[in-house]
């Protein structure tokens, strides 16, 4: 198989019966684990009004990550540029940088992670809310990042704080073909979310790296891939390990509410019917479920298609335990 680089997305999720102070502290336990399997990033994403993910302040999250590791970088994937100033979100990623110089990733979104009334209540308005804005808010943010403003612009006089010697790495998160547009002409890194996107990861990293123009910060194409994936140690095991997600995901997909990670013991006590698991099939994105052999066979053939350098995985477990477990093999098939 093909060798990749090995990264791992954390969503923080709350599981039945436990907190979120319980989630976050399981995150920092996850973190120290995974650098010892030699991940090279670890990734928090954004949610907002949802019962089932921790995660609603990244930054702050990333700042306890990178204080009890020592080497892999730690970032957002992402911070959902919508919700936010993009002075605010430079100010807020070059403290974390001064922190940890040359370890701290700004993975970027598009979309608002959460529902309208939420993100109007983070923006302090409805004012720059339309997909359209994005592409002038992020000149706007990669201005401040590198505190270089237009002259004669309403914010030359402004100095991003702290004053550093470097910046965050800055990365295009994207779902669907506009992030990879937008990167590829940038001349960003890119990475795309096969784990919850329809679109075929083939298609939309091939667009991006035909796209791809060579920026002051990127000389070539980079690009990490997304990928959900659950490895026990038996076909058997991974499938029961994958129960409560796909439970959490359905519920989710059809009233449009958050809820906590069933534990394997609800999971088992309230199963999804033969039409809901029928269902569940019809609408899941791509998702990798079964033993290492099963795993190896699959990532073989997904990346003799996709042209990546890195892949993040994400493995939704509700054992904290079993979820070590599942990073360690996936690790191991892509050293």
């Amino acid at each position: 198989m093909r060798k990749v680089r090995f990264s791992v997305l954390d969503l923080c999720p709350v599981v039945s019966g436990k907190s979120s102070s319980d989630a976050l502290q399981e995150a920092l336990t996850l973190a120290r684990f995974v650098e010892t399997l030699g991940a090279e990033r670890y990734w928090v994403a954004e949610h907002h009004s949802m019962a089932g993910i921790a995660s609603a302040s990244p930054e702050i999250i990333i700042g306890h990550i990178a204080q009890v590791t020592k080497t892999m970088r730690v970032g957002s994937g992402g911070i959902m540029l919508p919700n936010h100033a993009p002075l605010r979100i430079a100010e807020v990623f070059r403290t974390l940088e001064a922190f940890h110089p040359g370890r701290i990733d700004l993975g970027l979104g598009r979309a608002p992670g959460t529902n309208t009334s939420t993100t109007m209540a983070l923006r302090g308005g409805s004012e720059r809310l339309r997909a359209d804005d994005f592409p002038a808010e992020l000149e706007e943010l990669k201005a401040c990042l590198a505190s270089q403003f237009i002259k004669d612009s309403p914010y030359e006089d402004i100095v991003a704080m702290p004053t550093i010697p470097g910046k965050p790495e800055l990365w295009m998160l994207g779902s669907s073909d506009f992030g990879a547009r937008l990167a590829g002409d940038q001349g960003m890194p890119f990475a795309f979310a096969q784990h919850f996107s329809s679109l075929p990861a083939s298609a939309v990293i091939k667009l991006y790296r035909d796209r791809f123009q060579p920026s002051p910060d990127l000389a070539k194409p980079r690009s990490i891939v997304a990928l959900h994936i659950i490895c026990g140690a038996t076909d058997e095991e991974a499938r029961a390990w994958a129960i409560p997600s796909d439970i959490a995901f359905y519920r989710y997909r059809t009233t449009g509410r958050s809820m906590p990670l069933p534990t394997f013991k609800d999971a088992q006590a309230s199963p999804l019917s033969a039409e809901e698991r029928r269902r569940l099939q019809a609408m899941s994105m791509h998702k990798m479920v079964g033993s290492s052999e099963t795993i190896k066979k699959e990532l073989e053939a997904f990346l003799k298609d996709v042209e990546t350098d890195e892949l993040m995985v994400l493995t939704m477990i509700p054992d904290p335990y079993a979820r070590q477990k599942s990073y360690a093999r996936i690790a191991a098939l892509l050293r």
